[in-house]
């Protein structure tokens, strides 16, 4: 198969750049390997995103987005990109198949970074999560612990209180980065009690997780806290192992670009998450899609 635009990955990075060249009549592929949205899926609830004052779910704004690339005659495949010949811009699938692409954009996103304690692999699906929306509602009136002292973290919290009876939000600084309104919703969530200054030393359990080991940073003391899941939301590692060796990265592997979101290769882009940048949300991963759908406009029509 060959498309003039091919888009790994269809979050909102991916759908944003995919709306910009699908409505100038360029014929777009997206691939997506699970649904089109990405891990914007997993988003309960957005309340920045312009337009929306009183919020909209992550699978409500990913369901919008696609639709508006649809509209343009945008089409998605459902495969992952596993490799990626840079010379002749051709994208080998999970499937064994293969798309050749004039432009190729890099919008795979991230994925959640682990712990690395004790406890944390032998127990994952057993108590041990990564995600609160997808498994929060398997701790109805349970006690939880989520570890993180970002925006996710503290909204992954204020999620499951939907679900449980108490959840400890562990965050190894003595204060949480987030600030402003979402940090009123903590402080006045009853079921959150935060545990600030420690840290998560070991997760323990014999078929699921009964216990976390926390270490108190300021006072030295290390003590058992009885939890039965632990939501670990730590930041994220992008997506870009198959692209190692092939395009310049930072040493974090963050896709280096300039402002029109072009990569050390003429003619692959990167977006989103993927990219070294200072901020990562939604509305910005939008706006990374867009100057690359314009400047892969640019790009075919010079070559």
């Amino acid at each position: 198969m060959e498309k003039e635009v091919v888009i790994i990955g269809g979050g909102p990075a991916g759908l944003s750049c995919g709306i910009y060249t699908a409505r100038t009549k360029i014929p777009t592929l997206i691939i997506e390997k699970l649904l089109p949205g990405g891990t914007m899926l997993l988003t309960d609830r957005i309340e920045n995103y312009p337009g929306f004052p009183e919020g909209i779910t992550g699978p409500q704004l990913s369901e919008k987005m696609e639709k508006h690339y649809r509209e343009f005659g945008g089409e998605i495949l459902i495969d992952e990109a596993v490799d990626i010949d840079i010379k002749e811009k051709n994208v080998k699938l999970r499937s064994g198949n293969c798309v050749k692409g004039k432009v190729i954009v890099i919008a795979t996103g991230g994925r959640k970074k682990k712990l690395g304690v004790e406890g944390e692999e032998r127990l994952k699906g057993k108590g041990v999560y990564y995600c609160a929306i997808c498994d929060g509602a398997f701790f109805k009136e349970k006690t939880v612990a989520v570890v993180g002292g970002g925006f996710s973290a503290i909204e992954e919290a204020i999620f499951l209180t939907k679900f449980v009876k108490m959840c400890y939000l562990i965050h190894r600084r003595d204060n949480f980065r987030a600030k402003g309104h979402i940090i009123d919703k903590l402080l006045s969530n009853p079921k959150i009690k935060p545990v600030l200054s420690s840290t998560v030393e070991r997760i323990e359990g014999t078929d699921k997780v009964e216990n976390i080991v926390i270490k108190d940073k300021k006072e030295g003391k290390v003590y058992d806290l009885k939890v039965d899941g632990i939501f670990i939301s730590i930041g994220q590692i992008p997506n870009t192992e198959f692209l190692k060796g092939k395009i310049e990265m930072d040493e974090n592997g963050y896709i280096i670009t300039n402002e029109n979101m072009e990569t050390s290769i003429p003619g692959i882009f990167a977006i989103g998450d993927v990219r070294k940048k200072q901020l990562y949300q939604i509305i910005t991963a939008c706006g990374d899609g867009a100057i690359a759908g314009f400047f892969a406009e640019k790009f075919l029509n010079n070559n």
